[in-house]
């Protein structure tokens, strides 16, 4: 008989915005560091969203910094003003009812391959996990900080979960916060695999029926994963979950 732990017997309660603070930490550690760059966004259910703040990294950002901003993009509570980038997120959410949590950045591998403009073959499983159509935009007319090149952004997404943006980025799409947590260490792997492996002269990609059943994953079944990493996080910084504000 097998052990399946319930996902909330392996963390402490968490709130939103511990929730996100908690997601940009893990991935920080995991090469979405480029500096000021990037932003997640959290649907929350009367439809405002939470998001990171501009001026914080997002190793040092902490809930009571998490900034909660209606569709237009105006900030209704906190103390930070909203990063420049966030056309991206606004058009994305007005257009997509079913994405609850988005997240861009510049993550080291992904953007090597967005630069390239190209997909990269995926050679191991662990670069598949998550699911997630992977589309390549190269279809807007300059930096999503713009509302109409935004808004061509996602419409050549093409209902895709997980984007690279030629000459820019990565865009990362889910149902949850393990959702995004998961497809963007995934992605993060393909993109430094595939390119140490044609640098190795080229490898055999994971079977395509095997890679077919991974994309339908919604992201949410992997329990642990998630979990293990935030722990991590709390381990190094037990003041994390203090009270907020």
């Amino acid at each position: 008989m097998s052990f399946r732990p319930a996902p909330e017997s392996l963390l402490p309660p968490l709130s939103p915005r511990q929730e996100i603070v908690l997601l940009a930490r893990t991935l920080w550690r995991e090469g979405y560091d480029d500096h000021l760059a990037g932003h997640i966004t959290y649907k929350q259910s009367d439809g405002t969203l939470l998001c990171n703040p501009w001026f914080l990294l997002w190793d040092e950002f902490r809930a009571e910094d998490v900034i909660r901003i209606d569709l237009e993009g105006r900030v209704l509570e906190g103390r930070w003003p909203v990063p420049p980038g966030i056309p991206l997120h606004l058009e994305l959410h007005k257009l997509r009812s079913d994405v609850t949590v988005a997240l861009h950045n510049h993550p080291r591998w992904g953007t090597v391959w967005a630069d390239l403009g190209r997909v990269p073959g995926c050679y191991d499983q662990s670069s598949s996990l998550g699911g997630g159509a992977l589309a390549l935009v190269d279809e807007y007319g300059g930096a999503v900080n713009d509302p109409r090149a935004a808004r061509a952004a996602v419409e050549a997404m093409d209902g895709a979960e997980i984007a690279l943006l030629a000459n820019h980025g990565v865009f990362v799409l889910g149902s949850s916060i393990r959702a995004v947590h998961q497809r963007a260490v995934a992605l993060e792997q393909r993109c430094e695999h595939a390119w140490h492996v044609e640098a190795a002269g080229g490898g055999r990609e994971l079977p395509a029926a095997i890679q077919e059943r991974n994309r339908k994953s919604d992201g949410n079944g992997f329990i642990g994963f998630w979990e293990a990493m935030v722990r991590r996080e709390l381990r190094l910084d037990p003041s994390l979950l203090d009270p907020e504000g």
